[in-house]
């Protein structure tokens, strides 16, 4: 698929998977699209863990009981490192969700999908529950989990306002 065809294609998907595996192989060049991302100063904060062993799944699905956890056949944590890099400047934000949008395109150009999981992560201690699971030092933080699988039904596509609503070229214009 082209890559404009992957950007129409890429949903968030939040229902079960089916049991299709996902090849350390695909994992490997998915990360690598994360790590080829920008970063701030090209400082490259953030880290990243590929879950392929059932039971370390099967432990996140313990702090993490939702669909996408529990039938997942895969996982990528994105792990900060928040320190400054230009000046006082952390930027751990920005360079975890560019890695982050890279891979969700490349899960899509081979056929999985994945949701973007950030917000349940700073309840109830989520992400440091996590750490511990997957043994992440002291001083880095669980910022991004990305559940893995082919889907088990059709995800809904969420609709996008057309670009009249949404741009325009040298001026505001008609944005909400």
């Amino acid at each position: 698929m082209d890559f404009f065809e992957t950007i129409a294609k890429r949903t968030c998907y939040r229902s079960e998977f089916n049991d299709t595996p996902v090849s350390r192989e695909i994992l490997k060049k998915v990360v690598e699209a994360g790590i080829l991302a920008p970063s701030a100063c090209n400082q490259q904060t953030p880290s990243f863990v590929a879950v392929d062993d059932p039971e370390v799944l099967a432990k996140i699905a313990e702090v993490l009981p939702i669909p996408t956890c529990k039938t997942a056949k895969a996982a990528i944590v994105c792990v900060a490192d928040e320190r400054p890099v230009f000046n006082d400047i952390s930027f751990y934000k920005e360079d975890c969700a560019a890695a982050v949008e890279n891979m969700l395109l490349a899960l899509t150009a081979f056929g999985y999908s994945s949701v973007w999981l950030d917000g349940v992560l700073r309840r109830d201690q989520v992400a440091r529950r996590i750490a511990e699971i997957l043994k992440i030092p002291t001083g880095k933080r669980v910022q991004i989990l990305l559940p893995i699988g082919v889907p088990a039904v059709e995800a809904p596509k969420s609709g996008r306002l057309p670009f009249e609503k949404r741009a325009s070229f040298n001026v505001w214009e008609n944005q909400q």
